[in-house]
């Protein structure tokens, strides 16, 4: 099965932390991905800019609205994440327990339902 872990926290940016936490964060998800690549169920994983980056757009009339900013205010961000392909809930779960970030947020689990790969929508048959 192919999870998707959503890596939520509270909003910070570098100037927010010292440069001793700062190092020790990148450390800890330096170890983490190298966790998962070793263990070969890292799929992908991407850190995320800020929310101020965001831009968010909807056409609930049909007509396109662009916001800058997140859909939702909020202290939290999705601040990263990483897809993995493990055997079942129970595994992702171990994983996404061992994110970080867990000790200061928390980390959503989401299965993938469909992919598009080779020009086609297909089901994900984990």
């Amino acid at each position: 099965m192919r999870y998707t872990l959503l890596l939520h926290y509270p909003e910070m940016l570098p100037d927010d932390l010292s440069p001793e936490a700062l190092a020790e964060g990148m450390r800890e998800f330096d170890e983490y991905a190298a966790a998962l690549d070793e263990a070969g169920v890292l799929v992908s994983a991407e850190v995320l800019q800020p929310s101020s980056a965001t831009t968010t757009v909807s056409a609930p009339d049909g007509t396109l609205r662009v916001q800058d900013g997140p859909f939702a205010d909020t202290r939290e961000q999705i601040g990263g994440t990483f897809v993995i392909e493990v055997s079942d809930l129970d595994a992702a779960i171990g994983w996404a327990g061992k994110a970080p970030s867990v000790s200061w947020g928390h980390v959503e689990i989401r299965p993938t339902m469909t992919r598009f790969l080779d020009g086609a929508w297909t089901a994900f048959a984990g």
